[in-house]
């Protein structure tokens, strides 16, 4: 959501975060009408009075993971999909402190869904280290050595629902072009089959590169995936507004919104 709160001149904020005027909420309130997702997973919102004035709390219920900074991973659940939801402890380890970093890392966001008929998903929320977008692992510079360190913890916890035979989904922004050929997607692969829904796909959103945001299926889920119902809602450029004497352009997001259908099994008679 691009630093989405209602207070950036907040002494704990970077100086140059978006500034959204009362025209582009209301622009961002109506992207997410048309999203009419059952579950979103957003990043970088900074609480709960920020993320209602995009979404509608008579629609959703809200989860935000629980760090001390304004960068937080959040989960909507539309309330009349009829899911439970039951929450598990932040994966805080992929929130890793950095010598002279202004905050750490992002937690993950780690629930578990299920219907009526006894179903579950369980599901990771993440916002990944920024900067290492396609270097190889040798790579010992920039952010590369936080983003390799996160996806240790991200085969961890593969590995525990590997185990306990759970369908699973990992979504977010991994700020990574992850591809079939991606060593640090091959490691994940080593751990267990993956379905990595953007694989060999460019995003139409910011002039057509590769994805960075992901869904990554595990277990059943891998099954449940409706065949070419990835689809990506391009944001057009934000609205202008006239200030004396300049004009400038508004943020809505950095990001656009990339989703999946998943098909959840039938009953058994």
């Amino acid at each position: 959501m691009d630093w989405l709160t209602l207070h950036p001149s907040s002494p704990d904020l970077p100086p140059d975060i978006p500034r959204r005027s009362a025209h582009a909420f209301q622009a961002l309130r109506h992207y997410a009408r048309r999203l009419q997702g059952d579950v979103i997973v957003v990043e970088e919102v900074a609480d709960e009075q920020a993320i209602w004035n995009v979404f509608n709390r008579d629609d959703y219920r809200l989860f935000l993971a629980n760090d001390p900074v304004a960068q937080r991973v959040g989960l909507l659940v539309r309330r009349q999909a009829g899911l439970t939801i039951t929450r598990h402890p932040d994966l805080s380890t992929l929130a890793l402190s950095r010598p002279g970093a202004h905050h750490p890392l992002r937690s993950g966001l780690d629930v578990t869904l299920a219907d009526a008929r006894g179903h579950s998903l369980r599901l990771l929320g993440v916002h990944l280290k920024s900067g290492c977008w396609a270097r190889p692992l040798a790579e010992t510079g920039h952010a590369c050595p936080f983003l390799y360190r996160q996806f240790q913890t991200l085969e961890e916890w593969i590995l525990d629902r590997a185990d306990s035979g759970e369908a699973f989904v990992i979504l977010g922004d991994f700020n990574r072009q992850l591809t079939a050929r991606d060593p640090l997607m091959a490691r994940l692969l080593a751990d267990a089959p993956l379905t990595l829904t953007t694989s060999g796909l460019a995003s139409p959103c910011q002039g057509g590169r590769r994805f960075i945001d992901h869904l990554l299926l595990g277990g059943e889920a891998r099954n449940w995936l409706v065949p070419g119902s990835l689809q990506v809602m391009v944001l057009p450029p934000a609205p202008q507004t006239e200030n004396p004497g300049q004009k400038e352009t508004e943020t809505l997001s950095d990001h656009c919104p990339v989703s999946v259908q998943l098909n959840w099994p039938l009953s058994v008679p």
